[in-house]
């Protein structure tokens, strides 16, 4: 069942075109995260859907109901949207309890005090907080804080819930946890929930689905496997590639001889298949993960040389910096990799899990399939006697 639909919504603010045309459709109970750098149009979006932005154009229907349409100048207000909001800044009121803060729209409602009372406590145990009813905002951590905000937005049982960069004011350890809790709410209460941030960790890990954003469009939606496995533009591919998700790249030319097509790049050349003479000569990028490349002391089929230019150990795994000629690549390694830096080696690309993008339009070139040039049966070997 459609939770939310939207049609070519379009906003501008300060004679700027800040959403281009944006359609998407978000089904009952997803996690859909909206992703993209500062400026992309995430959070206008939020704030149009939840009714505290007017959509110059466009239309948005939530639960079947129209609620915006931009043509006709209609408007309906945030209040009567039947959503759950929870922001940046917590929003707290400083001289109100727990308690009464998270009562607050029960108030509004009028409902009786005994239902208050019994809904108030629901939340707060929802979010492993009862303790705290009787403390001020002021009393408490910022993870404490952050959880009062959140009961205050699911007290109403709203069918939808938007936060917007929620764990942003958080330490790394408070936003482990969180993330865990809003998981384990998601889960429990069924609840649709949209979610803005910039950390593709975050969504990553939270969502059944993320929508991807740059200049006010979005660029792709998807489930965060698949996201994270296919960018479908370079421009994606690169953005999921920054904050300790590393992505190499290498540019690279397609060539065809005698009726076979390969990937010739500056490291290692790859056999192609569902290439044409067509492209012959188009040029193109290649990227692959880290955790995608092999690392072994001994040459072997395949295998081209590399050298190790420094290394960054993590606890459970290495970022191993390597220097292929001119291009500069990593690896990722499980354990505790102790490779000095000009330590020679050899690469191994696990091709089955390459991307290969067109140079010119950015966009990925999804009938190109990299063939590997290493059995299955070499593979296997030279992993047990040559991988270190």
């Amino acid at each position: 069942m459609t939770a939310i639909e939207l049609n070519n919504i379009q906003v501008r603010l300060q004679q700027k075109q800040v959403l281009n045309g944006i359609d998407l459709v978000i089904e009952q109970g997803d996690f859909i995260t909206f992703l993209g750098p500062s400026g992309c149009g995430k959070t206008t979006l939020l704030r149009t859907i939840a009714g505290l932005q007017r959509a110059d154009a466009g239309s948005i229907r939530i639960g079947g109901r129209e609620v915006a349409n931009g043509e006709r100048a209609y408007h309906m207000e945030p209040s009567k949207r039947g959503l759950g909001l929870v922001f940046q800044s917590y929003a707290l009121w400083p001289h109100m309890t727990v308690f009464e803060n998270v009562a607050f729209g029960l108030q509004v409602r009028r409902m009786s005090k005994a239902d208050i009372k019994r809904s108030v406590q629901a939340a707060l145990e929802n979010m492993r907080i009862p303790e705290l009813a009787g403390r001020y905002p002021g009393e408490l951590s910022g993870g404490q804080q952050q959880r009062v905000a959140i009961a205050r937005a699911i007290v109403t049982q709203p069918e939808i819930l938007l936060l917007d960069e929620p764990l942003s004011n958080l330490d790394a350890k408070l936003r482990v946890e969180m993330r865990a809790e809003l998981k384990r709410l998601h889960q429990e209460l069924h609840t649709t929930i949209i979610y803005v941030t910039h950390d593709q960790q975050e969504a990553l890990s939270l969502s059944t689905r993320v929508a991807v954003f740059f200049g006010g469009r979005i660029v792709q939606t998807d489930k965060p496997r698949q996201l994270y496995k296919h960018p479908a533009t370079l421009q994606v591919a690169d953005f999921i590639g920054n904050s300790g998700l590393y992505m190499n790249r290498l540019d690279g030319v397609i060539a065809h001889h005698g009726g076979r097509a390969s990937l010739k790049t500056s490291v290692t050349a790859i056999p192609l298949e569902g290439c044409g003479p067509e492209a012959n000569d188009k040029k193109v990028v290649v990227t692959i993960k880290p955790e995608e490349i092999r690392l072994f002391e001994q040459q072997g089929p395949g295998l081209f040389p590399v050298t190790v230019e420094a290394i960054f150990p993590s606890g459970s795994e290495t970022l191993v910096q390597l220097r292929a000629g001119a291009a500069a690549m990593a690896a990722r390694v499980m354990g505790d990799a102790d490779y000095e830096p000009g330590t020679a080696l050899y690469a191994d690309l696990r091709k089955e899990h390459m991307n290969i993008y067109d140079e010119r339009t950015g966009a990925r070139l999804e009938k190109l399939i990299p063939q590997s040039n290493l059995s299955e049966e070499s593979h296997h070997e030279n992993r047990l006697t040559l991988s270190r």
